[in-house]
């Protein structure tokens, strides 16, 4: 669970900019979208399939 807690002469918003990187290191977004609904073992992998490509691609440029 992700927390900020405001200082004395903080704005809300310098606190919510440090709570918006504090839960993108944490990693919640992507396992809140992962969960969001149902999906099919045909879109599991093609989801897998895409990202895949796109890491080989990614690869193969920093060869």
């Amino acid at each position: 669970m992700t927390q900020v807690i405001l200082g004395e002469n903080e704005g809300i918003e310098s606190a919510l900019r440090r709570f918006k990187r504090q839960v993108s290191k944490a990693g919640i977004f992507p396992d809140m979208r992962k969960n969001r609904h149902f999906e099919t073992p045909l879109q599991k992998r093609k989801r897998k399939e895409i990202a895949r490509h796109k890491q080989s691609k990614r690869n193969y440029r920093f060869k």
